[in-house]
């Protein structure tokens, strides 16, 4: 089989399991010990809107390293994204994982939001690994930044989402790290405001939908 089909089939392969099945992680899920959440409704809707808004966040992290990998000729950077896909696939199961346990469905657009990011993920490495790069470092640092208004907004009291989501970001940072070392390019800055407007409108619409 030619390294691009089977690239092409694994890519295939990747929205399938992203979109349609259970998700399961490889690396245990971050909990706090001896500490037990109990929520009131009204907190536990407000957990369960903003892990879905995460839970989108993993699905585009999927799409956007599929396409990146497919798109790189470089077989050291094409691993590179396939392993920061592989610890975002935990997180896609661990986001997952505790929707189910607040009662919350995940975001009925992940379809839309998968496409995007593919798309996006596709643009960029079409356009250099540089660029591919910087991207990547631009869009972890700004899932980075959501994550830590996140533990601001999450109650204190859901002891669970919280662990997730530390974690979650402490692997994004590293990402982004990795990224940078590999030779990111620095991206314009009307092309990172671009990004941040676009990621306010998903998060604002996976908030409710």
């Amino acid at each position: 089989m030619k390294p691009s089909l089977d690239f092409a089939l694994n890519a295939a392969d990747g929205v399938l399991r992203t979109l349609f099945a259970k998700p399961r992680a490889s690396r245990t899920c971050p909990t706090v010990a001896a500490q037990a959440t109990d929520l009131s409704s009204q907190d536990k809707a407000l957990s369960g809107a903003l892990m879905r808004v995460n839970h989108v966040g993993e699905v585009c992290a999927q799409a956007l390293y599929a396409a990146q990998a497919l798109g790189t000729r470089d077989p050291v950077l094409r691993e590179q994204f396939l392993k920061a896909s592989r610890e975002e696939g935990d997180h896609l199961a661990w986001t997952r994982d505790r929707l189910d346990e607040l009662g919350a469905r995940p975001s009925l657009l992940n379809p839309l939001w998968y496409a995007g990011a593919f798309g996006l993920g596709l643009v960029a490495s079409r356009l250099g690994d540089g660029v591919s790069l910087g991207f990547v470092v631009e869009t972890e640092r700004q899932v980075e930044a959501h994550l830590e208004s996140q533990l601001e907004r999450l109650p204190e009291g859901d002891h669970e989402s919280r662990a997730i989501v530390a974690q979650m970001k402490d692997d994004e940072a590293r990402h982004a790290r990795a990224a940078d070392d590999a030779g990111a390019m620095q991206l314009p800055t009307p092309v990172k405001l671009l990004m941040r407007s676009a990621a306010r409108v998903m998060t604002t619409v996976a908030h409710r939908i």
